[in-house]
């Protein structure tokens, strides 16, 4: 009706709302309810209220209302309105009434039978839409609602490859969207795929994998699928995939190792990929037409496709990310999943929109989405269908993929116990599972322990990253010594009362150590802008010093891709969607910084051999180690013979002054590591050490 606007709401489970707008003069009526286009009852008026052009009107209903049915409201002189019913998700019972802990969401395929299973209880109706790849056209089916409001179908014969949407019917609106359960898809997110397998499932080779006794005995290095082997500088042959990245016995233009043997090379224990799974913003027909990191997910279950060396054939993903795992896994290193359970790309175009409105994101209490994270809606991991899918999805990835950890980005959004459940899950699977994420404290509609730093002691299993040490080590390798207490404090792994910090954490290996990360600036290009006085030189010299001040500080030690040779991003910080050349690991440079490649492999095997460095209980810590500062110079005195053997103590002097520092000692000391690397055997033993400046020395007594 011209000037006029209706809208009919389920408010709370017996009572619906009416409201009209209209310039049309206010005249008693009736309403009605309609379900299923067939039976019709009358309204039973609670309350009514009009102001100037508006009338408010609320209707009891005699029991709560049963969803699943198709309802429209009839006025009398108005005409017919869907009943939007989308509130219901926000009732208190909600959960406990509609809440589902089967495992068989999702398309689940053998070779006589699939059966198709989609969690939408507010639906009136839900079909599936489908085809085999060979086919021409489209098949629809509809789909029986069940118990807790899971729909229903299942389809005798062999549809292993068939492509498949649903077409889902809330509030009297249909749209066609993908399964949120989807473990394969075709490019784009498109169709989601069905799979049948158990043709696809193969054993892992995880004898190779060392024990981890603790999260310290760990060397993390970051990287992206694409950027290690997209450079072409190397003979690597499929490169920005998933396959290219474990061609063996791949080279630099000077035959020094790339790709899967240059990551191989470095000695780290786990290497932390960015997003693998479906994200939006590169196109995977054409994926070089454009870049991104990948934090903007579509579907958690389903590894990216601009990754796949065939992404026209939905299953080659699902392999090359299983052969990938196993590759690295068989040469000793575990893989860690970098994953984005705090948004989505968008939410209203997101399945779990589409399938069940206004349930998997978070509201303010003036009903407007959240948005705490500035990168998307947040999603409601506290309501428990949402617990349960970022909970399946882990489980799906370390499963089907051997996944061996998971890096939470933005874990302060997400609550504490769907993250326990993921780490208790993971660690039975395999104790040395690791699991960390950022924590930081970006406040929440949400009140329940979320995820963040604050709440270290309920996630003693958890390590986060330390924006102490980052932000303390940056300022004092860049020469700013008044926060001397600080770094010393960062370098303890922040986890014991020092120069009045109190602890972030129960032990240090709850901490990540780390100067640079895929965000923000690298630490080159933090020097070039801070330190405009020093020359290419001397900044090569202080990036140096930082990976050594990351590699023997207690804690968790993490390297960012291509901070071994100081890479730069030519100034530019957050790069998640420039071009390669800003993000890809440059081969050439480290043919010309060959020198700093040693010197980081160096590093890492002086720490993997000496395990003092990998204390991690602040008593066992506090008693063998000194902590001073001799004319500008960090200095680390580590006095436990029983912990530092063979040494009887070492010392380690990171200078970062811009002069030479003279050291007299008491009684002869060795250098046994400095920024030239770890020596193979101990130097001649002298009672006077030069530090230069912008460098690093450790010496033993013995």
């Amino acid at each position: 009706m011209k000037d006029t606007f209706l809208s009919a709401r389920l408010v709370n489970e017996d009572l619906i709302r009416l409201v009209i707008f209209s310039s049309v003069p206010y005249e008693k009526f009736d309403a009605f309810l309609i379900k299923d286009r067939t039976s019709e009852s009358k309204l039973s008026l609670l309350k009514m209220s009009s102001m100037a052009s508006v009338l408010i009107a609320d209707y009891h209903l005699s029991s709560p209302l049963e969803l699943g049915h198709s309802y429209m409201v009839a006025i009398r002189d108005f005409g017919r309105i869907a009943l939007d019913v989308n509130e219901a998700t926000s009732f208190p019972d909600f959960d406990s009434k509609y809440a589902y802990d089967g495992d068989d969401l999702g398309a689940n395929c053998t070779k006589t039978r699939t059966s198709f299973a989609l969690w939408a209880p507010l639906a009136s109706a839900v079909l599936l839409k489908f085809k085999l790849p060979n086919e021409g056209r489209w098949h629809l089916r509809n789909l029986e609602r069940t118990e807790k409001g899971v729909w229903r179908l299942s389809l005798n014969g062999d549809f292993d490859g068939m492509l498949y949407t649903y077409l889902v019917t809330n509030s009297e609106i249909t749209v066609s969207t993908t399964d949120p359960y989807a473990k394969a898809s075709t490019p784009n997110s498109k169709e989601s795929v069905v799979i049948d397998f158990s043709k696809l499932k193969k054993r892992f080779h995880k004898e190779a994998l060392p024990v981890l006794s603790s999260y310290s005995d760990a060397i993390i290095y970051e990287a992206n699928v694409r950027d290690l082997s997209i450079d072409k500088h190397t003979d690597i042959l499929k490169k920005g995939t998933y396959a290219g990245l474990i061609e063996p016995n791949r080279k630099t233009n000077d035959g020094n190792p790339a790709g899967f043997d240059y990551v191989c090379s470095l000695g780290i224990t786990h290497l932390q990929l960015q997003p693998i799974y479906d994200f939006k913003t590169v196109d995977e027909l054409n994926p070089f037409s454009s870049y991104n990191w990948g934090y903007d997910p579509v579907q958690y279950f389903c590894p990216e496709g601009s990754f796949s060396s065939d992404v026209a054939d939905p299953k080659n993903r699902l392999i090359e990310v299983q052969e990938m795992v196993d590759a690295f896994n068989k040469a000793g290193i575990r893989i860690i999943q970098d994953v984005v359970y705090n948004h989505v790309y968008e939410y209203l175009f997101s399945p779990f929109e589409k399938v069940v409105p206004n349930y998997y994101f978070r509201h303010k209490a003036n009903g407007r989405m959240a948005d705490t994270s500035y990168c998307g809606d947040d999603v409601a991991s506290e309501r428990k269908m949402v617990h349960k899918l970022i909970v399946d999805a882990c489980k799906w990835w370390i499963d089907f993929y051997g996944i061996d950890g998971f890096r939470f980005d933005l874990m302060g959004i997400i609550d504490v116990e769907t993250l326990k459940e993921i780490e208790d899950y993971g660690k039975k699977k395999d104790p040395s599972f690791m699991v960390y994420g950022e924590g930081w404290n970006m406040g929440s509609e949400c009140h329940i322990p979320l995820g963040n730093m604050s709440n270290y002691k309920l996630l003693p299993g958890y390590a986060f990253f330390n924006d102490k040490f980052r932000e303390n080590a940056k300022r004092y390798l860049s020469g700013d010594l008044s926060v001397s207490d600080g770094l010393r404090f960062a370098f303890l792994g922040s986890s014991m009362e020092y120069a009045g910090n109190h602890p972030l954490f129960l032990n240090t290996n709850q901490s990540i150590n780390y100067v640079e990360c895929h965000d923000n600036a690298t630490f080159y290009d933090y020097l070039s802008s801070i330190r405009g006085d020093l020359d290419e030189k001397e900044r090569l010299a202080l990036s140096k010093v930082a990976l050594a001040l990351c590699l023997f500080s207690f804690g968790v030690p993490f390297v960012h891709m291509g901070q071994e040779i100081a890479q730069s991003k030519w100034g530019k910080d957050n790069t998640y969607n420039l071009p390669d050349v800003y993000n890809r690991f440059s081969y050439r440079l480290l043919d010309e910084r060959k020198e700093m490649y040693d010197y980081f492999r160096s590093l890492v095997s002086f720490r993997k051999k000496h395990r003092f460095l990998h204390l991690y209980d602040p008593r066992a810590i506090a008693p063998m180690v000194d902590l001073n500062e001799i004319e500008g110079a960090f200095h680390v005195h580590f006095s436990d013979h029983n912990e530092t053997a063979p040494y009887k103590e070492v010392d380690f002097y990171f200078n970062v002054t811009d002069e030479e520092l003279t050291i007299n000692f008491p009684s002869p000391r060795a250098v046994v590591i400095d920024t030239s690397g770890a020596l193979e055997k101990p130097s001649e033993p002298k009672n006077e050490l030069v530090v230069p400046k912008h460098s690093f020395f450790g010496v033993a007594s013995f």
